[in-house]
């Protein structure tokens, strides 16, 4: 039995080394060499050759090194294994302290007592309590509880919306394409941690913008995406904070990774960029979530339910 490592995107040596240093019953492969199909009983990927795992015909079970799951989905031979995604709390921690801070920064008003700084202004703003703003997280999985659960904590008034109903404690809850006008008009501070599907890819968009609560102490409704970069419009999101429909965005995700330099949202005054890196996490703690999911998985006991992705909602 063998542990393909089959990685696009970004060089895959250290992830080896690590899979082999902490597995060391295991043999590691490297998808860019040759190796024997037939051996491989287990894969950790991210962004694979599209074919390449339905080539593998003892392949037991599928772990995605990340959360999006979109583009091994789209692979038409992928084989019907069941595929994991890493869940981890530090992953989620880190994710939590990038929307936190981002919803603070915006909250507190951090890039207009920056410009008074560099005018040697000194002038106070309006600063209301957290609990007149609120916060509405589009995708309530691990990372959108994790964060609304903190966001909670420092006094925000928090809403939540998913696709199908959620009963969270302390959170109020919409679901649907009923739920969503309910959730957008009250809400100041949008943080979007949605995964990518057919029904979600685009939703980001001038309409979406334009249903957002008009009135608060920022100017305008505030946009957070740190979910994936297919969920944005971006002309639209550059059209809608010219106009005055966005008073601000931050994003960690965008339609094209590495962002162009030549796109408009660098140089944008009210744009934060991060370059995809909000849950970037501890590597070898990662290394050892597959390790311990690979030995359980072997001795039986199967897939932890918790990081399973259903095929068919796409998550």
């Amino acid at each position: 039995m063998s542990l393909l490592v089959a990685i696009r995107g970004w060089t895959p040596d250290a992830w080896i080394e690590r899979l082999r240093r902490l597995a060391p019953e295991h043999v590691v492969l490297d998808a860019r060499e040759a190796f024997d199909p037939e051996t491989v009983t287990h894969a950790a990927v991210w962004k694979p050759e599209p074919g390449l795992l339905g080539r593998l015909p003892n392949l037991r079970a599928v772990f995605n090194l990340g959360a999006g799951v979109d583009a091994l989905l789209a692979d038409p031979k992928l084989p019907d294994v069941p595929i994991a995604r890493i869940v981890d709390p530090d992953l989620t921690r880190r994710m939590t302290e990038w929307v936190t801070m981002n919803v603070l920064v915006h909250h507190r008003q951090v890039r207009r007592h920056a410009e008074n700084q560099r005018r040697t202004v000194w002038g106070t703003l309006a600063q209301p309590a957290a609990r007149d703003v609120t916060v509405g997280v589009m995708g309530l999985g691990v990372l959108g509880r994790d964060a609304a659960e903190v966001l909670i904590r420092l006094g925000f008034h928090v809403t939540g919306w998913s696709r199908s109903p959620r009963d969270i404690d302390g959170i109020e809850c919409f679901a649907g394409t009923y739920g969503l006008g309910p959730f957008l008009e009250r809400t100041d501070i949008l943080v979007v941690l949605l995964p990518l599907t057919d029904d979600t890819r685009g939703i980001l968009d001038r309409d979406l913008f334009a249903r957002l609560k008009r009135d608060n102490h920022m100017g305008g409704p505030v946009l957070i995406n740190a979910g994936r970069g297919g969920l944005q419009v971006e002309t639209d999101i550059l059209a809608a904070l010219d106009e005055g429909v966005l008073a601000a965005a931050s994003l960690d995700v965008f339609e094209s990774e590495p962002l162009s330099p030549t796109s408009p949202l660098w140089a944008h005054p009210r744009v934060t960029i991060t370059p995809h890196c909000a849950a970037d996490s501890d590597a070898e703690a990662l290394a050892r979530v597959i390790v311990a999911a690979v030995r359980r998985e072997e001795a039986g006991e199967g897939i932890a339910a918790e990081t399973l992705v259903d095929r068919t909602a796409g998550y």
